[in-house]
């Protein structure tokens, strides 16, 4: 046998692991950390490497409202089992007082609605989204500083050992799980800190930001870190697999995130009950007036979402609705600076479904060469 002295890469992702990165980066904007975290502890699970008895993986996800945090977890559902919703949700504000967690596990025999209580953490719920090719469960509990200490007395043994015992003494496996908790700790001492730095005003969002700032960088993750070793014991704290601070997202991310939701938009119209299929684009002057209506630290992506709701789509529903708009027309949505608001023009009608999907796959409408290139 010939000796080797061949060198290896150790960060070289396997093909699924890299396709799971593909997928989320095109979904999950600004937050490369939290993806490649994700992918990581996935591609242990594949390969038989995750640590036996216990979860896949116990993720604490800090950061303001907005960021992309459950956002996160519903994009690894959509990703590996093709279904955002295919996420166990516990909404911790519901569980702010220790008799509530019964919704939890269930009453024990002998208490009052023993048997009209059921459990929602169950075996059952957990594996209802499983099959022949994945295996792995989403437990998303959101908002965690809301719950009361007997929730994080529950999830001690969850993070630990990976078994939960239900109220009627059944045991609950969560060794085939990736869990997730979510929480704004530090979220307003990030913003003091951010503001002055990457100067967060309509007069800027224009100018794409550089590179990152990497020290800053630094200061929101210990920050968030800081304020959440405050909050939870060492013992919780310990039984953590990783926390990952999520930055507010810089004006060239929302940039990104802007163009993703355009494009939710324009599968909205075309899969319209109304059945009327049109296309849309809107001009560089149309997206920074989007931008500069939906930006605002505090509230990261939401708030862009509804600005984007409030002066896009509801226009659009005017629009169908009044019949202004046909099926097989593209609508060019433009800034009117004198007055202020979008304004939308009627460029072309009786496309074709071709000609429709191609500009709305493109996203690049606007172009007369491209609509002749289609017809």
């Amino acid at each position: 046998m010939g000796q080797l002295h061949i060198s290896l890469d150790p960060a070289k992702v396997g093909p699924d692991a890299a396709s799971l990165q593909r997928a989320l980066r095109a979904m999950i904007i600004g937050q490369d950390e939290a993806i490649n975290h994700v992918v990581d502890v996935y591609q242990m699970y594949v390969t038989g490497m995750s640590a036996p008895g216990r979860p896949i993986a116990n993720f604490l996800f800090l950061g303001p409202t907005g960021s992309g945090k459950t956002r996160t977890v519903e994009a690894l559902a959509e990703a590996l089992v093709n279904n955002p919703s295919a996420v166990v949700k516990i909404d911790c504000a519901e569980y702010q007082h220790g008799h509530e967690i019964a919704k939890l596990i269930g009453s024990p025999p002998g208490y009052l609605g023993h048997r009209e209580t059921h459990a929602l953490l169950s075996q059952e719920t957990l594996d209802q989204y499983h099959s022949k090719t994945v295996n792995v469960s989403f437990v998303l509990f959101d908002e965690i500083e809301k719950a009361s200490d007997v929730l994080w007395n529950l999830l001690l043994g969850i993070l630990d050992k990976g078994i939960l015992t239900l109220g009627d003494n059944e045991r609950v496996d969560f060794s085939r799980s990736m869990i997730f908790m979510t929480s704004n700790l530090g979220a307003a001492e990030m913003a003091a800190l951010i503001s002055p730095k990457l100067g967060f005003n309509t007069a800027q969002l224009c100018t794409v930001s550089g590179n990152p700032d990497d020290k800053l960088d630094r200061k929101l993750s210990n920050t968030g870190e800081q304020a959440a070793r405050r909050k939870f014991t060492p013992e919780f704290m310990n039984r953590i697999d990783k926390v990952v601070v999520f930055k507010p997202l810089r004006a060239r991310e929302l940039r990104r995130v802007l163009d993703i939701e355009l494009a939710n938009v324009q599968r909205r119209v075309l899969n319209s009950s109304m059945g009327t299929s049109f296309v849309f684009t809107a001009t560089n002057s149309g997206k920074t007036f989007l931008l500069s209506e939906g930006t605002d630290l505090r509230y990261g992506a939401r708030h862009l979402k509804r600005a984007i709701d409030r002066l896009l789509v509801r226009p659009l529903s005017h629009l169908i609705a009044s019949g202004q708009v046909s099926s097989g027309d593209w609508i060019q949505v433009d800034f009117d600076a004198k007055a202020q608001r979008l304004v939308f023009t009627r460029e072309a009608e009786d496309l074709g479904l071709t000609a429709m999907a191609q500009m709305a796959q493109a996203g690049v409408g606007s172009s007369p060469m491209f609509l002749q290139a289609t017809a």
